[in-house]
């Protein structure tokens, strides 16, 4: 893959929207934090702020845009329903409720957290989405954490449907922990293959991983710290990488990524084949 060009540069989703290839994500940001945090954020160029309702700090991330004298347009906000509001009448109230936390007209991406709560209530929920995406809601609809079996029974749905609204939609993203240390090659190849844009959440491994030799050796090599290698591996392999940091010279430091890439043998190496999550993997355990 050439290089990346900049902090904002874009994908194009398959409903059409752009999503910028590199985000800031609050996942275990205090809500007293999120505010300050996401700002300096904006402040420091990112456009892409990836929250959810389990994070509890919505509100703060939509005031911190509000707050950045940017146009609301620039901005790329994703949400996420949580497994309590599977099903397509409590996905309905939870993107409403959302909205009003978060102080927001519309979100860019709105996910399903995970696949819980069996069959029935992963389709409703994906046509409460598709029926929020139609009324302006959100611009662009999504998964994570599905498994295979997962996508598998949501393309069915979506081709099979007597809804002529749910059988023209389409998944946008899929948002997954990917790292050097969590191989999820197999649902990876499932979302490319659809032109599906797939996101990396925890993609520094929540810091489990910095010690590691290879990373020392490689950031010697490029001049980068342990975390710029990591980004810059999920950029090459074409994800979108969500780090997350409270530290300002971190977030720096975080969109760092575009003035090197890895060599071809060098992301060889870093493909560990290992399988080692540093969070939850609802990605096979749940039907």
């Amino acid at each position: 893959m050439a290089a990346l060009q900049s902090l904002r540069s874009t994908y194009r989703l398959n409903s059409g929207h752009e999503i910028p290839i590199l985000g800031y994500g609050v996942y275990l940001i205090p809500s007293s934090k999120t505010e300050q945090t996401t700002r300096e954020a904006l402040r420091l160029g990112y456009r892409h702020v990836d929250s959810a309702i389990m994070y509890r700090n919505e509100k703060a991330c939509g005031r911190a845009i509000a707050a950045s004298g940017i146009d609301r347009s620039q901005i790329f906000f994703t949400t996420k329903i949580p497994p309590e509001s599977m099903g397509y009448n409590a996905t309905k109230r939870a993107i409403d409720s959302s909205l009003r936390t978060a102080e927001q007209q519309y979100f860019d991406l709105v996910l399903l957290h995970a696949p819980y709560g069996g069959k029935e209530a992963r389709l409703g929920s994906w046509k409460a989405l598709v029926e929020a995406q139609k009324a302006g809601k959100t611009k662009s609809i999504g998964v994570s954490n599905y498994g295979i079996h997962h996508l598998d029974e949501l393309e069915e749905y979506i081709q099979s449907s007597g809804d002529a609204s749910v059988k023209d939609s389409k998944i946008d993203v899929g948002q997954y922990e990917l790292h050097p240390w969590l191989d999820h090659s197999d649902i990876v190849e499932w979302l490319q293959k659809r032109n599906i844009v797939v996101e990396a959440y925890s993609p520094l491994a929540h810091g489990t991983r910095m010690r590691e030799p290879l990373l020392k050796k490689l950031g010697e090599k490029y001049g980068k710290s342990p975390a710029q290698i990591m980004i810059r591996w999920g950029l090459q392999k074409g994800f979108v990488p969500l780090p997350k940091s409270v530290t300002p010279s971190r977030i720096q430091e975080n969109a760092e990524v575009f003035d090197f890439e890895l060599d071809e043998e060098d992301m060889k190496v870093l493909h560990t084949g290992e399988y080692s999550p540093t969070d939850w993997d609802p990605t096979q355990d749940y039907d």
